[in-house]
């Protein structure tokens, strides 16, 4: 199942996916795509409505409606930093033992082709493709990886804009420079583990301008999903509707040589197969 939400900035409606561009709507049935439908195992709840209204022909069509994050403002934006063997080598840096880990404001979420606000004073700009892991129930000291991976409610496409010196240069943790109004756009869709035949071998790229600067695929992945929910589990409790952004695959624009980084009026383009794909203009902050 893939769920999404349509509609201007607050005011979207849960719907499931068709096709990538017919939905159902279920806005009568739930309320959000949030914390309290993951935690009631709402995907499931909702097969037999979707298909009795698919068989009614009650299908509505996305067209130039605004297409939102899927889930709702998390309780927490979980990130794991150099998750990826390759980009760990491409800035030359170890590749870790443990995951590292570092948050991200949970009001950086927005939709997958809103733009992305370039921060006053920001000379480092860059982009990350990324699979998202959304939360769907109470984890807390998990036993297992079978466990994990039961607690996972889906997948999503994230962008984890990044802003290189105000995350390196200008003291304390990695945090400041992923926080940034705008940061993490999310979606287009998010699509419950079911729709996998492995989430370990999926194929993600990213384009600014037109130029491919990322192509990785989650096999490179030195952590992979189960184990990440295990693993925070032992440190924090994860709330069902919680994101974990699990790292990116090399081509950022601080492993070239030299870097290169974002400016205003650039577009990115970047998707994950499966989960399809985003665009988003970079704009300056007002």
């Amino acid at each position: 199942m893939r769920l999404a939400r349509v509609g201007n900035a607050g005011a979207e409606r849960p719907v499931v996916l068709v096709t990538d561009d017919t939905y159902v709507d279920v806005s009568d049935v739930v309320g959000d795509f949030d914390g309290a439908f993951f935690a009631t195992g709402g995907s499931a709840l909702l097969e037999a409505v979707v298909a009795e209204r698919i068989t009614a022909g009650a299908l509505g069509n996305i067209g130039d409606q605004r297409v939102g994050s899927p889930i709702g403002r998390p309780h927490q934006i979980l990130c794991i930093g150099l998750n990826y063997s390759d980009h760990a080598i491409e800035t030359g840096q170890a590749i870790p033992d443990e995951p590292i880990l570092f948050t991200k404001a949970p009001n950086t979420m927005v939709g997958p082709h809103d733009d992305v606000v370039v921060p006053r004073n920001s000379r480092k700009t860059d982009w990350e493709v990324e699979l998202g892991i959304v939360i769907g129930r109470r984890c807390r000291y998990l036993d297992s990886e079978d466990e994990a991976g039961a607690s996972i409610a889906g997948y999503v496409l994230v962008n984890d804009v990044s802003e290189r010196e105000f995350q390196m240069e200008r003291g304390g943790q990695w945090s400041k420079g992923k926080s940034a109004e705008t940061f993490n756009p999310c979606g287009p869709w998010l699509a419950t583990p079911d729709e996998f035949k492995d989430v370990t071998n999926l194929d993600m790229w990213l384009d600014v301008n037109g130029t491919r600067r990322q192509t990785g695929n989650t096999a490179t992945m030195i952590f992979q999903p189960a184990f990440l929910v295990r693993y925070l589990s032992q440190f924090m409790v994860l709330e069902p509707g919680d994101l974990i952004n699990t790292g990116t695959p090399p081509g950022v624009g601080l492993g070239f040589r030299p870097p290169v980084y974002l400016s205003q009026g650039d577009v990115m383009e970047l998707g994950i197969e499966g989960l399809g794909r985003q665009k988003q203009r970079l704009v300056a902050a007002d």
